[in-house]
């Protein structure tokens, strides 16, 4: 299915989504779960996703979900959202996770990620979405690097299938020596 409008700028689906950190999010240790800020950064992706596209959106892959640093109860987090690449009904969703103490008014940078979301039309077949207009060094610089990371996405899983077919018995136990496993296993 064709979308109706040709081309969007980035800012027009520029997202962002702030929430107070409660202790229902949190562990024992009163830091909010690694889950819970993915499901936020997934409702941030749907967002700005569906937003750009103008249809109903899934998720298909996410990329570098690094935890730089914690977040505790009583912290607002606020998820950025940009389309940062488009394919053909594909997109790239960039995310920042930036948390705040209003107390201190101390704030870091917790997450960046990367989305990978899908528009659907209403008959669920792929649907074409906008091209991206690029108006900023930094628009694209992201687009660039979004490409880049689709080929060595595309490259590691290549890779990892070849090793996968040639691998033997002796390389396997090579790999594993120095590792902190027992390998009680046969392929």
């Amino acid at each position: 299915m064709e979308n109706k409008k040709d081309s969007r700028p980035i800012n027009f689906s520029r997202t962002t989504i702030t929430e107070l950190m409660i202790p229902s999010y949190a562990n024992f240790g009163g830091k909010i779960h690694g889950g819970i800020l993915l499901s936020l950064m997934d409702k941030v992706a749907y967002a700005c996703a569906s937003k750009h596209s103008g249809a109903y959106c899934v998720t298909v892959s996410v990329d570098t979900v690094d935890f730089l640093k914690p977040v505790s109860v009583g912290e607002l987090v606020s998820l950025k959202a940009s389309v940062n690449y488009v394919g053909n009904s594909s997109m790239v969703i960039g995310i920042k996770v930036i948390s705040e103490d209003v107390k201190t008014g101390k704030v870091n940078h917790t997450n960046t990620s990367y989305f990978t979301m899908i528009a659907k039309g209403d008959d669920d077949k792929p649907f074409t979405v906008p091209k991206l207009i690029l108006e900023t060094p930094t628009d694209l610089r992201r687009f660039v690097e979004a490409i880049y990371r689709r080929k060595f996405k595309r490259s590691y899983g290549e890779s990892l299938k070849d090793i996968k077919s040639h691998w033997e018995d002796e390389d396997i136990k090579a790999l594993l020596k120095n590792e902190r496993c027992i390998n009680k296993a046969d392929l």
